[in-house]
Order: structure tokens, then sequence, then C-alpha cells
């Protein structure tokens, strides 16, 4: 019975709705778009962004969509990039032989105001800080917060550049001659790793002669007792440069409040060849270090990296010896294995990592 009656609406339905469909087809739809101009106070000034930079909204929509204003999140000389390393390994005889991950990240960004300087902030983040791994590999680690590194401007000074701020290091201009492809943090920088000393908030200065040679130098203190003041553990840095093509050389003087150093670092960058880098570190108390390094490029589709260096400023020091393979998988991802062995007055620790960066 209940379908005899539906079959009996059905029609009566159908009816009532075909006139309405007929009055669609009238509508004047110029009318209506008249209709929401009129009676709404916004228009389409309202959506408009200040930035000149136009993209349409839907991709193939012509026709839908006039013009759509996207208004952008950054200036056009503001770029960023962005970088994070994972490290999972194990350190046989450390304090925990546990195999363990960990990761950084950090984010740049740069902006130019006359295309001649440089505004800069540094981003940071990680948990790469409490494994015994992590103390060999020299991560950051933020307890897994994003923090705020460093705010720096770079600008030409005449024919210098300068740069000045936060987490600004008084070697930051430096040149450098290290070409080694370093694995564990003790042999980067060629094993010198007072360069510059330990303030964190100044300004540097670099001049380049433009026939090899380069000067560079600056100061840099802490913020809580003031900058250069006697309660102030300031660094104060020169450095002396020669590079070219084939090979390099330089020289740095480092006053770190109560302690001096002298910095040398060599390379020999032949092409067709390994390049090596040699380093050799020493303080008021002729205590030294010294490291060695070699990269063999284009082994495969990577490079192998082969040195040692001290582990510490003595007179009669433990060594660091690495060995790594770092091979690119595309442009912004390297997976780079290695082992390494840290001599010490008790057992030896030997440690077995693999870590993997990317850049974006």
């Amino acid at each position: 019975m209940k379908l005899f009656k539906s079959l009996l609406v059905a029609p009566a339905l159908l009816g009532l709705l075909t006139p309405m469909t007929a009055k669609s087809n009238e509508i004047d739809l110029g009318t209506i778009s008249n209709f929401n101009q009129n009676t709404i106070d916004l228009d389409s000034n309202s959506f408009q962004s200040n930035s000149d930079k136009k993209s349409i909204l839907l991709s193939g929509g012509e026709g839908l969509v006039e013009e759509s204003v996207v208004e952008s999140s950054f200036s056009e000389t503001t770029s960023a990039s962005f970088g994070s390393t994972f490290y999972v390994g194990a350190v046989e005889n450390g304090d925990s032989e546990a195999t363990t991950f960990s990761y950084d990240f950090a984010l740049d960004l740069s902006t130019s105001f006359t295309g001649e300087d440089s505004f800069d902030v540094a981003l940071i983040g990680g948990n790469a800080d409490g494994t015994t791994v992590d103390s060999y590999m020299g991560g950051d680690g933020t307890g897994d917060a994003l923090v705020l590194d460093g705010v720096s401007y770079t600008f030409p000074l005449g024919s210098a550049m300068v740069i000045v701020g936060d987490g600004v290091g008084p070697d930051d201009m430096n040149t450098g001659a290290c070409a080694y492809s370093a694995f564990t943090d003790l042999l980067g920088d060629c094993g010198t790793a007072n360069v510059g000393g330990s303030g964190d908030s100044g300004f540097a200065v670099g001049y380049d002669f433009g026939n090899g040679f380069t000067m560079a130098g600056g100061a840099a203190g802490g913020q809580t007792e003031g900058l250069f003041t006697e309660e102030d553990a300031s660094s104060f840095a020169l450095e002396g440069a020669y590079t070219t093509d084939t090979f390099g050389i330089s020289v740095a003087y480092t006053d770190d409040e109560d302690v001096s150093y002298w910095s040398l670092q060599g390379a020999l960058t032949p092409d067709g060849f390994p390049s090596v880098s040699v380093g050799y570190e020493t303080d008021d108390d002729d205590a030294d270090s010294i490291f060695v390094g070699i990269t063999f490029e284009e082994v495969g589709p990577g490079s192998v990296s082969l040195g040692m260096a001290s582990i510490e400023l003595a007179e009669d020091d433990n060594y660091q010896y690495e060995l790594s393979y770092s091979y690119p998988l595309n442009d912004g991802m390297t997976i780079t294995p290695g082992v390494f062995i840290a001599e010490t007055d008790g057992d030896d620790e030997t440690g077995v990592v693999v870590t993997t960066s990317f850049s974006f």
C-alpha cells in the first residue's frame, strides 16, 4: 500500500518542480550580481594586497576568478634556508653504549636593503645534546625547542665588510685555510677550536686585498656584565690569510681574556688529487695541539675523509682518529657513515655513527 501511495505522489511532485525549473532559466544573473554589489559594503578593493606580487588562486580556473591577489609573506629580497641532521649511532666504552637517535634543525632568514648588505636571523632547535654520540658530533641541543641563535647585520664600509650583532664572534669574517670535510666536531676547522674565543656578541671586520691576501679581526663579549668591561670575558681576534685555487695558509691570534692562542691552518688542494689540510694551535703555557686530514674527492658517488687531531691542548695529549664516507642521494640529502676512535687514559672509545643531512 505504501509503495502504491508513493507512486501516486511522485507525478504530483514532478508537476510542481517543472515550473520552478522553467522559471530559473528566466532569472537575470546580472541583476543578482548588481544586487550583491549595491547591498554589501565590501567591494573588490577590500581584498587588495599591499604587495605587487599577484598569483591566481585556481589553476586552470580562468573565468571563474578574474584576478586574486595574495599578500606575500616576505619581501622580494628575503630568502629562507632550512637544514636538519639526524644522528644514529653508538660509542663503545663511552658513558653509554646504547644506540641512540638525535637530531638538530636550523632555519636561516636573510634579507637585503641595498643589495650589498644582509640582515640575518638564525633559529636552531633539536635534542642533540644528551647522548654520548652527541658529545662527539656537536649537534645543536635546545631541548626540542626552537630558539633564536643570532641576529646580525652585514654591510660594506668602504672597501671592507663589517658584521655586527648577537651571536657574532670576532672571527666571523675570517677566511681560514682548511679544506678538510670533518665528521666529528673536534676535527672541524682543522682542529683549531679556540680561534675567535668565547665571546658571542660583538663585531668583525674583513678586508680582501684582491690578490689572495685577506685580513680580518673583531671583538665580542657577553651581555649580563656589559660589553668590554672588566667584569666581561671579552674576546679579541686577528687573522691574516693567503689563499689560491691550489693552496692556502692562515695565521690567527686570539685573546680570550685570561689566555691567548696562536692558530695556524694550511691546505693543499691540487686539481685531480686528494686535498691535504693541517692545523696547529698553542697557548700561553706552551700547550699545543695538531691536526692532519685528507679528503679524497669523487670516490664513487661521494668523498672519503680521513683525519686525526689532538683531543685538547696539552703537553702530552691523546688523539682522536676518524674515517667517513659522504655521498649525496640528491641535491638536498646527504648520508655520511663514519667511525672514530678517541684515546683516553682508560679504554679507548670507539664510535660508529651514520648522519643524514637535509638542506632545503
